[in-house]
């Protein structure tokens, strides 16, 4: 579904990302682990249209690089940011309204009720303002926001950031889900247990180059991922 190839990302003189390739199949769950400041959102903001990368992005056949954040979104790729960014002074309902912007207004209201079948707690706050929800439940809006545009890919970046355990496990579950009836998911994440376990294959990024890769069950075991990301000894 979605082909990287030599993806360069500058921000002045440094250079973010260098020169890397992967792949996204259609059906399966990506990850992509690595610590703070390895180039892992600076790869999805790429994607996204957020940033102008040198190399290639090529999506469905279509490439990328130079187009617009709002064609890429209505292309189908959908990124969930990192640290949420719903608009707080908005309501749930407003907040789904500005995810499916590209949707008529008779296509909303099943993708509403799709978003609450989803994510009930959002059917219960649904005329409350979005800065009122806890980080949980924020990041649950976030999701449901992205979604509101049927994506053919859905990325997350660190979608786990600032969250309790028992919320990661429910936002995971979720995204088990979502892949479960067929999403295809890009997930960038510093949690390397919880994307692990999640996801189909992986990409280990350092310093802005992919330095591992392969089946995310198989790195798992790996003894320099145990050691490096997964605090094992």
């Amino acid at each position: 579904m979605l082909k990287v190839k030599d993806l360069n990302v500058y921000y002045g003189v440094i250079h973010a990302v260098k020169g890397i390739s992967f792949n996204v199949p259609e059906g399966k769950i990506i990850t992509l682990i690595g610590a703070n400041g390895a180039g892992k959102s600076s790869t999805l903001k790429a994607i996204a249209g957020l940033v102008r990368p040198k190399g290639s992005i090529n999506f469905l056949g279509d490439e990328l690089t130079k187009k617009p954040a709002y064609r890429i979104a209505q292309k189908g790729v959908s990124l969930v940011p990192e640290g949420r960014r719903v608009f707080a002074n908005l309501t749930i309902l407003e907040n789904l309204r500005m995810g499916g912007f590209n949707k008529n207004p008779s296509e909303l209201e099943p993708l509403y009720e799709k978003m609450f079948e989803l994510f009930p707690i959002l059917k219960e706050r649904a005329y409350q303002k979005a800065g009122t929800l806890s980080g949980g439940e924020q990041q649950m809006l976030a999701i449901a926001r992205a979604l509101m545009s049927e994506p053919l890919l859905l990325m997350l970046d660190e979608p786990s950031l600032g969250l309790a355990p028992k919320i990661v496990a429910e936002v995971f579950e979720i995204l088990k889900e979502l892949n479960r009836k067929g999403k295809t998911i890009l997930l960038v994440e510093q949690n390397a247990a919880q994307a692990l376990k999640l996801a189909n294959y992986a990409y280990v990024l350092e310093n802005g180059k992919i330095t591992l890769e392969g089946d995310a069950k198989e790195l798992l075991e790996n003894e320099d991922v145990k050691k490096t990301y997964l605090g094992e000894m």
